[in-house]
């Protein structure tokens, strides 16, 4: 007799569930998994972290993220760079109050450095702020959503100020040597890792409606550039690029040089704003798209 019905959706569910129930046999600190000829494919990691199966790998990592922040509405996004090295006013002010206890004039000094830090961590969480309050009048589609790298310093205060509204937060880690988690102000369902740096950035800016630039280091300038580079070349819709702290930034880039070395246009300079307050920051976006 022939049978041209399929599956029953539960029983393909079931073996599906089998293959993974194969794979967690296997101890999660094993370091080694042994070949398996007969595993299925997408369950075999042995096979999955081949070289010759990067290219299925980048395709999940760039799929996995945007189906799940489209089930959940995340359509507009603005992004949030900085440094992961910048504390809480709450944590540098205790770290002055134990580098005095010491008496150690570099964990004083140290601790100067933190304090002052601090004051852009409170920024980018105020800022924050702002961005979810307006949207919390919105309709769900027409929302904006504080995204980030997921981690600590700057990402944690843009997430913090956020998720302290009561706003769901995005937050885009990356896997390091020296092991990142999340940090606490994520909504956990929009909490993602990411293997590639070239992935991650893509995600940032496919539902980026504006990006703010606080004080960082070379991956923040990384995230930038790539940034300035799509939105000049035209290869991304344009958005409003601000960097929060004008006089860190005006001291790090020298665009008069750029301009007097014709390597850029004068009309480049046009991409970025230069602010050093939460609402200024604000103001820009919301001229940008007339709200």
């Amino acid at each position: 007799m022939e049978h041209t019905q399929s599956l029953p959706e539960h029983i393909t569910e079931h073996r599906l569930a089998d293959a993974w129930a194969d794979l967690l046999k296997h101890p999660a600190n094993a370091t080694v998994v042994r070949p398996n000829a007969y595993r299925l494919a997408f369950a075999d990691p042995e096979f999955m972290l081949r070289r010759d199966t990067r290219g299925i790998r980048i395709q999940l990592e760039m799929l996995k993220p945007d189906l799940d922040q489209a089930e959940q509405g995340i359509d507009n996004t603005v992004v949030v760079f900085g440094s992961a090295r910048f504390p809480s006013p709450e944590t540098a002010q205790q770290a002055m109050k134990d580098a005095r206890a010491s008496g150690d004039s570099q964990a004083i000094a140290l601790a100067q450095r933190h304090l002052r830090n601090a004051h852009h961590y409170d920024q980018a969480r105020l800022f924050a702020r702002l961005v979810a309050s307006y949207s919390a009048a919105l309709e769900p589609p027409e929302r904006l959503y504080i995204c980030t790298g997921g981690g600590p310093g700057i990402m944690e205060a843009a997430n913090r100020g956020a998720h302290e509204l009561g706003a769901p937060t995005v937050g885009l880690n990356i896997t390091l040597p020296h092991e990142q988690s999340g940090n606490p102000y994520v909504t956990p369902a929009l909490s993602f890792k990411f293997h590639y740096f070239a992935i991650r950035k893509m995600h940032f800016m496919m539902r980026a409606k504006a990006l703010v630039a606080f004080p960082g280091g070379f991956g923040t300038l990384d995230e930038l550039f790539e940034v300035i580079t799509l939105v000049q070349t035209r290869k991304s819709q344009p958005v409003p690029i601000v960097l929060f702290g004008s006089d860190y930034w005006k001291r790090l880039l020298n665009t008069d040089v750029l301009l007097e070395e014709g390597v850029i246009s004068p009309v480049d300079l046009n991409l970025l704003h230069y602010v050093d307050e939460p609402q200024a920051a604000w103001d820009i976006i919301k001229a940008f798209y007339k709200l």
